[in-house]
C-alpha cells in the first residue's frame, strides 16, 4: 500500500503509455537498479533520479494528483520512460520508494504547480479577448474562407456522382488528398478529416460503393448545414461549427464529481495525435469525453489512469448532444474503481445511439455499457449477444484484429461480462471490461 493508501496496479500504470515502445522501456526501467534519491510525499509526488546514457542522471519526477510528469531527459512524450519506470517501482516496491523531504529540483516544478493551481481558475479575465473587434473580424474571415471551402467541396461531390462512383476507385488517393488541402487552405480541418476518410473507401472490400455513397451524404448534409446555419438552432450550430473544426471552448458551468476513468487511447491524424479518455460521474450519473491533443511528435499531455476514480471537476462543452468537457480541476489522489458503471441490454444501447444520432447526425459513436453479455464469433466476425437471449450487437470490423478482443473472449469464458465501448453504426468497439466476479477493469485498447 503506497503513501496515501490507495494501491494502483501495474497495468494502470502502463494505460498511461503514449505507446507500446514506451510500455516495454517503462518496465525495464521499474526496478531498484536503475534509481537513486527515491522519495515521496504526503502530498501526492514521487521523485528520483534515473541512470541514463550520460554522466546525469535523469531528474524525473510525477505528481500523482494529476498524474503529471517532469523528466530532464530529452524525450518528447508524456510520460517518457523514465516516468513510467518510476511509477512502476512506487506500485511494486514500497520500501524502495520511501517518504522524504522534496529535493530542490523537484520542490521547484511541484510548487509551480500548486501556485498555478491555486491561482488558474479564479483569475478574472484570463479568457478575456484583448481585441474583440479584431477578434469577430477574424471569425469572420474564416467563415467566409469555410463557406467557400463547402461550396468547392459540394461542387466536387457533384461531379463524383455525376460522373458514378466507380470512377473514385480509378481516380486513387491522389484526388482526394488534394481536396482535402483545400478544406485545409479553407481554414475547415473537420472536412478534410472527413474528406480523408472517403478516401479510404474506394477499393476497401465488398460494398464499398455504398459506404462511399453513405459517406457522401452525410458529407453533403455536413456541407448544407454550414451553408444554411443561420436557420439553425443555437445547440445544432455549435455543433455544425465543431464538426467543421471551429473551436469549441468549454462554456458550460462546470461540474463536480467523482469521476470513474473507463478508458483511454489514441488516434494519429496527419500531423496531430488525439487521446480520447472517458470518464463516468458517480454521483451526476452522466458520461464526459476528455480530449487531450499533441502536435508535431508530442504525445497529449493528459493521461488518466484507467480504472480509478478521481475527484475532479469538468467544464462541458455546449453543443446538441456534446459530452466533451475539459479537466479544470483535480482534488486529491486517483483511488481504485470499486465496480463497473450501470449499464443495460444490447436493446438498451442499440436506443441510446439513436437517441444521440437525433440530436447530431454526423456522431460517429456513443459511449454504452453493455451488462450480462457474452462475446461469441458470427462468420467471419463477433457479436456481443445477452447472456439471456434476445439481441447481439456486431463487434466492429476495426476492432476484430486487436488484441483486446481475445482479452475479452479470454475475460468472458464464455459466460457474461460487462463491457463498456463506443457503439457506432458499425458496431460496438469494446474498450474496458469486468468480470462478474472480480470488478478489476481489463483495458481491451
Amino acid at each position: 500500500m503506497n503513501q496515501t493508501g490507495v494501491r494502483w496496479t501495474s497495468e494502470q500504470v502502463l494505460a498511461l503509455a503514449p505507446d507500446a515502445t514506451s510500455q516495454k522501456a517503462g518496465s525495464r526501467l521499474g526496478t531498484t537498479g536503475q534509481w537513486s534519491g527515491t522519495g515521496r510525499s504526503e502530498a501526492g509526488a514521487i521523485w528520483g533520479l534515473c541512470k541514463g546514457s550520460g554522466s546525469k542522471p535523469y531528474q524525473t519526477v510525477v505528481d500523482i494528483t494529476g498524474p503529471a510528469y517532469k523528466c530532464s531527459c530529452p524525450s518528447r512524450k508524456f510520460p517518457c520512460k523514465h516516468a513510467l519506470g518510476l511509477l512502476l517501482l512506487w506500485v511494486t516496491d514500497e520500501e524502495a520508494v520511501r517518504a522524504s523531504a522534496e529535493p530542490d529540483w523537484a520542490e521547484q516544478w511541484l510548487s509551480g504547480r500548486r501556485s498555478r493551481a491555486e491561482q488558474g481558475s479564479g483569475e478574472t479575465g484570463a479568457g478575456e479577448v484583448a481585441d474583440p473587434e479584431a477578434a469577430r473580424r477574424r471569425a469572420a474571415r474564416r467563415a467566409e474562407r469555410i463557406t467557400s471551402g463547402a461550396l468547392e467541396l459540394e461542387q466536387r461531390l457533384t461531379d463524383l456522382l455525376r460522373g458514378g462512383l466507380a470512377t473514385a476507385e480509378r481516380a486513387g488517393y491522389g484526388l482526394w488528398e488534394e481536396t482535402a488541402a483545400r478544406m485545409v487552405d479553407a481554414q475547415a480541418p473537420g472536412l478534410a478529416s472527413r474528406v480523408r476518410e472517403l478516401g479510404a473507401i474506394p477499393g476497401s472490400g465488398p460494398g464499398w460503393p455504398a459506404r462511399l455513397l453513405e459517406e457522401c451524404s452525410m458529407l453533403h448534409l455536413l456541407n448544407r448545414a454550414w451553408l444554411e446555419i443561420e436557420r439553425l438552432p443555437e445547440p445544432l450550430a455549435v455543433t455544425v461549427r465543431t464538426k467543421v473544426g471551429l473551436p469549441s471552448p468549454a462554456a458550460g458551468e462546470p461540474v463536480r464529481d467523482h469521476w470513474s476513468v473507463l478508458s483511454q487511447y489514441d488516434r494519429a491524424e496527419a500531423k496531430i495525435t488525439t487521446r480520447r479518455i472517458w470518464v463516468y460521474g458517480r454521483e451526476t450519473q452522466q458520461m464526459a469525453l476528455l480530449l487531450s491533443f499533441g502536435a508535431a511528435g508530442r504525445a497529449p499531455q493528459l493521461s488518466l489512469p484507467v480504472g480509478t476514480v478521481i475527484d475532479a471537476e469538468l467544464a462541458p462543452h455546449l453543443g446538441a448532444g456534446q459530452l466533451r468537457a475539459d479537466l479544470s480541476g483535480q482534488f486529491g489522489i486517483p483511488i481504485p474503481m470499486g465496480s463497473p458503471p450501470p449499464g443495460g441490454p444490447v436493446a438498451s444501447a442499440v436506443e441510446a445511439y439513436g437517441r444521440a444520432l437525433s440530436d447530431d447526425p454526423w456522431l460517429d459513436s456513443w459511449p454504452v455499457t453493455l451488462t450480462d453479455v457474452i462475446p461469441v464469433p458470427d462468420g467471419n466476425g463477433w457479436q456481443l449477444a445477452d447472456a439471456e437471449g434476445g439481441s447481439a450487437l456486431p463487434i466492429a470490423p476495426s476492432a476484430i484484429s486487436r488484441p483486446g478482443l481475445w482479452r475479452l473472449a479470454a475475460l468472458s469464458g464464455g459466460g457474461p461480462i460487462t463491457v463498456f465501448g463506443e457503439c457506432g453504426h458499425r458496431g460496438v468497439t469494446p474498450l474496458a471490461a469486468w468480470s462478474g466476479s472480480a470488478f478489476e477493469t481489463v483495458v481491451l485498447i
